[in-house]
């Protein structure tokens, strides 16, 4: 049978990774398990730890109207580190969800539940990408280390939301937009109250997503007894996500006019509201596309969201120049 048409328990590939990835086509036979561990196969979660980090980066450089060769430094250095911290993250998070991951059918494919790699190798796993991630930060100015440092709470704590309340998607927010924070600190060497609007636009932003993703497993959920968002607000999802929508834009608009405003022209305040504008309106879209009970949909929905946060990135990057 062609490798293409084999279960993933016999290929190892895991149940939701992209077709054709790079890690099932072209990594070592003896990596792939932890690139998987890492969801190098699955390259969403990275752009979606990436992303709030460059807004605060360009919000930053629009509210002082400066950027430098450090700056560029600093958005690769946000996307070397983004791609570690999610790997450490997701080894994390597969290692103190095991037993949960073995019982539900998109998840048991994964390294650890399937026998790939065991508990030990995937606790080494996490210590080396943390490990080479903190020496990146270590380049970064003393307020944007500790940020990074604190980082730490969320993302420890986020594995174990599900168990104690029907919001984990909140946590999820909370550690996967804390990158406003830090590359705004980053930048400007201080933190600063409007670094503090995109990360919550982003937290509005998560929960928007996220919501979308726990529909693919709610049923699988609710027999293992998983909370989410997904599963408390049910049929009434259109309708709570068009107000996490809603908030998430608001939430955008006010942080660009609290950075730009002071001394930006009315040019490239528009342009940078041109773009929360826009991700607004893919939001929408995703929203009217939305069907809860496909699975399908739901993953190819939450996969945009890749483009409705680069559109936020790309108008703030013309702002700057204008």
């Amino acid at each position: 049978m062609p490798a293409s048409f084999e279960a993933p328990e016999t290929t190892g590939t895991v149940a939701d990774a992209v077709a054709g990835n790079w890690v099932d086509r072209r990594a070592p036979a003896w990596a792939r398990p932890y690139l998987r561990l890492s969801r190098a196969d699955r390259p969403i979660g990275t752009w979606l730890l990436l992303l709030p980090c460059w807004w605060g980066l360009l919000l930053a450089a629009n509210a002082d109207g400066r950027f430098g060769l450090y700056d560029f430094w600093i958005a690769i250095g946000c996307g070397l580190g983004a791609w570690l911290m999610r790997g450490a993250g997701c080894t994390w998070n597969d290692i103190t969800d095991r037993e949960f991951d073995a019982r539900v059918a998109r998840t048991r494919s994964r390294p650890i539940p399937s026998g790939q790699v065991s508990v030990k190798g995937a606790a080494a796993w996490m210590v080396a990408q943390a490990l080479l991630a903190f020496a990146i930060l270590l380049t970064f100015p003393p307020a944007a280390i500790m940020l990074g440092l604190a980082s730490l709470v969320p993302v420890a704590i986020y594995p174990f939301a599900k168990r104690f309340t029907w919001w984990p998607q909140v946590f999820l927010g909370i550690a996967f937009n804390w990158g406003a924070l830090l590359s705004w600190a980053a930048h400007r060497g201080t933190l600063e109250w409007p670094a503090a609007v995109p990360w919550l636009a982003g937290i509005a932003w998560t929960v928007f997503y996220d919501t979308i993703y726990a529909h693919q497993d709610k049923e699988d959920d609710a027999l293992i007894g998983v909370k989410s968002t997904a599963r408390l607000f049910g049929a009434a999802t259109h309708r709570v996500l068009a107000g996490f929508m809603l908030a998430a834009v608001f939430l955008m608009m006010v942080a660009v006019i609290g950075a730009m405003v002071p001394g930006a022209d009315i040019l490239s305040l528009v342009v940078a509201l041109g773009g929360v504008w826009a991700f607004g309106w893919h939001l929408m879209w995703q929203l009217r596309r939305l069907d809860i009970d496909d699975p399908d949909r739901c993953l190819a929905l939450f996969r945009a969201n890749r483009d409705a946060g680069l559109i936020v990135v790309l108008f703030l990057a013309a702002a700057l120049v204008l």
